[in-house]
């Protein structure tokens, strides 16, 4: 949560190049490939999240919330939620 807004643009635009720790774009990297495909995610996936100071709890939570998240807007797409 910000309330910079350069910093959400920075983010909106292409996270890979917005000014963020090394360990937020682990974290980042992990959330991409979870929602682009999830099958993807690998033992080596959750080693790069350790490695960037993420325990087992955190990288149990990183996961849980990127879902909820992509589950939720998938239900509200289908559903039309948000569109005229």
């Amino acid at each position: 949560m910000t309330l910079d807004k350069a910093l959400v643009e920075a983010l909106e635009k292409d996270y890979t190049t917005a000014p963020i720790s090394p360990q937020e774009r682990v974290m980042l990297d992990y959330v991409v490939k979870l929602t682009k495909d999830a099958t993807k995610v690998w033992k080596d996936d959750h080693e790069r999240l350790r490695a960037a100071g993420f325990d087992d709890k955190a990288i149990l939570q990183i996961t849980l919330i990127a879902s909820w998240f992509n589950y939720i807007n998938r239900v509200a797409d289908a559903l039309g939620v948000g569109r005229e």
